[in-house]
């Protein structure tokens, strides 16, 4: 649901605008220093980046999913590693609070969150815990006023640099299954609270993991979301419904990127004495990835619409998020191939985005978990 065009536009030109002036042209010295420079860091605080989701009552700017995705849209034609920083405030290290938080966690964090002044961050994959979530081991065992953690989390976003991380812990550690999972608010200066080193990927470099370890971590157990045990996997599972969208738009602003880039090379480089763009094949790349692109970008819209109509949106979030990813994977492929040889070759755009687009088919649940969960859907709505 679009509530006012007239701002939305407003909002998206500036967005627009600052992706071509100040993100785009730093996309190499960002891959290079594995780092996005503080000043940019500050321009993205100040535009209100960090607060899309978060309601406005809290400091954020309270987009409807409808409006988010269109911003997520822009955003996403720079290199990953900028959504990815303010990602988690906007998604899974917000919304946890925002969905199912007491009053006063609101009131702690989101404003802060909203600013930027605090990076959050969203803890639930382990080592032996990943599609299979509900099987995760960190434990959280009251103690008077406070819950002791102990595990390990691995592979978190935005972990080097979070205050605060939105936990999934298990608080009836003799149970199993997913009843007995409860979500935790834990402040990066916990006592017992460490972070591994800094984790080396094939791509999105800028956009930081680690582990992040529990031993004996003191946590007040105001800190826990909803004040309730048990309520966390529900929790995770609210937010990674709302996150598979939002994956999904960045998909799609990512081909975007990747097809104009295409675009233009095609009507630039000339072989056998015209520009490769009049060549048929490589039209036909260029169409199928124009074709996969607005179909995609129109599930991503129609979804949008459905959540914000509150409508239920397990299977379709997972449908895009399916389709989108697997589509900007081959657009990527395709894109490096226009390219030839420059598109193989180190520091150029078509190769960074050819390994940065590689992890979309595998966070917030993988491909074949989306089916998996697209198909137990479909069954159980068949048989009633």
């Amino acid at each position: 649901m679009i509530r006012d065009q007239e701002k939305l536009n407003a909002l998206l030109d500036s967005v627009s605008r600052f992706v071509r002036e100040r993100l785009i042209p730093v996309e190499a010295e960002v891959a290079e220093a594995n780092d996005i420079p503080q000043e940019i860091t500050q321009e993205m605080c100040e535009l209100g980046l960090f607060g899309l989701s978060i309601p406005e009552e809290y400091g954020g700017l309270g987009l409807t999913m409808e409006e988010e995705v269109n911003a997520v849209f822009e955003i996403s034609r720079a290199s990953p590693a900028f959504r990815s920083l303010i990602g988690t405030n906007n998604g899974i290290g917000s919304q946890g609070i925002v969905i199912d938080g007491t009053g006063e966690q609101k009131r702690k964090y989101l404003p802060r969150l909203a600013t930027g002044e605090v990076i959050g961050s969203f803890a639930l994959t382990e080592p032996g815990a990943g599609s299979d979530a509900a099987s995760l081991r960190t434990s959280a065992v009251r103690d008077g006023d406070f819950y002791v953690l102990n595990g390990t989390k691995r592979f978190i976003s935005n972990a080097p640099q979070a205050g605060i991380y939105t936990v999934m812990a298990r608080t009836a550690p003799e149970k199993k299954g997913a009843g007995a999972i409860s979500a935790f608010i834990v402040e990066r200066d916990a006592p017992g609270l460490l972070l591994g080193s800094t984790d080396k990927k094939m791509g999105q470099e800028g956009a930081h993991t680690c582990d992040v370890i529990f031993e004996d971590c003191r946590v007040p157990a105001a800190n826990l979301i909803g004040g309730k045990e048990g309520g966390g996997f529900r929790t995770a599972m609210k937010v990674l419904d709302r996150a598979r969208l939002h994956i999904a738009a960045v998909c799609v602003g990512t081909a975007e990127r990747m097809l104009d880039d295409a675009l233009h090379y095609a009507i630039e480089r000339q072989q056998f004495g015209k520009p490769i763009a009049e060549f048929q094949l490589i039209q036909a790349m260029l169409a199928d990835s124009k074709t996969e692109i607005y179909a995609a970008r129109s599930m991503v819209i129609d979804c949008a619409r459905r959540r914000d109509a509150k409508m239920e949106i397990f299977t379709e979030a997972s449908c895009c998020k399916l389709f989108a990813s697997e589509m900007c994977n081959r657009v990527a492929d395709r894109s490096v191939q226009i390219h030839g040889g420059v598109g193989y070759m180190s520091g150029y755009a078509a190769e960074r985005f050819y390994r940065d687009v590689r992890l979309f088919r595998i966070y917030e649940g993988t491909t074949q978990i989306q089916q998996l969960l697209i198909a137990r859907h479909l069954i159980k709505g068949a048989q009633g």
